[in-house]
């Protein structure tokens, strides 16, 4: 049985007077493929800005492979393995799509400058962006800035990748190009977060799913257990 790589306990996290998250636990085992949904406003992009260090944790506490890291930056839960990616892709506009990646190849996983560049070539090569390495970012379909935000993820070489949106406003067939390369990254021994609306694509890619509304966790389960829950329609439907 695999084991918990990621848990959360009794996170809470408000703004102002506003509970954003109000006491969510789950965890996530390793090499898992793990469904966070919910409609908007729900909490979804809380959790993940407080499990990626983004923002702070008002209450509860978050582990990591059996470490705390609930105090820890930003750029120290990277270096252990936690990396995600953006809705909006942001890479450096200036840099080539290949230079995009030395940067967390160099910065977060610690490789060589004189390394980088191959480790670099690699990863577009598994992502299908080889041909694209000395063009700028401005060159690049939608699709293709999904891909290279996927890269540059993969540069800081993760062992927890959340998924933040990745397939948003992609054509049916650009969803399932993005699904593919995510289930070979799983396949490689990656966790995998994903935040997702379309839901054809998180049901067919998850194992699990966590569900929240309203900053509370309101169902957990398979796919096929998720789809007949009551409350999960009632979230997204309403009475």
């Amino acid at each position: 049985m695999a084991s918990t790589q990621l848990e959360v306990d009794g996170l809470t996290k408000r703004f102002g007077g506003f509970t954003a998250l109000n006491r969510v636990t789950l965890h996530v085992k390793a090499g898992e493929r793990f469904g966070l949904i919910g409609p908007n406003g729900s909490g979804k992009t809380t959790l993940i800005n407080c499990v990626s260090g983004s923002l702070p944790a008002d209450g509860g506490r978050i582990l990591f492979e059996g470490r705390e890291i609930t105090g820890l930056p930003a750029h120290r839960r990277t270096r252990l393995g936690i990396v995600r990616s953006f809705q909006i892709p942001k890479p450096f506009v200036s840099m080539t799509v290949l230079e995009n990646l030395d940067i967390p190849l160099e910065y977060a996983a610690h490789r060589r400058s004189d390394e980088a560049d191959a480790d670099a070539m690699e990863i577009l090569s598994a992502i299908g962006l080889e041909s694209k390495a000395h063009l700028r970012p401005a060159g690049l379909t939608q699709i293709e800035m999904r891909k290279l935000e996927l890269a540059r993820a993969m540069a800081a070489r993760p062992k927890l990748l959340i998924s933040d949106e990745a397939m948003a406003g992609l054509s049916s067939a650009e969803v399932d190009d993005i699904l593919a390369i995510l289930f070979r990254l799983n396949e490689r021994g990656i966790t995998i977060i994903m935040i997702e609306h379309i839901m054809r694509a998180v049901m067919r890619f998850s194992e699990r799913i966590v569900v929240l509304d309203a900053g509370e966790r309101i169902a957990e389960g398979t796919p096929e257990e998720i789809v007949r829950n009551p409350a999960v329609e009632k979230a997204y439907l309403g009475e």
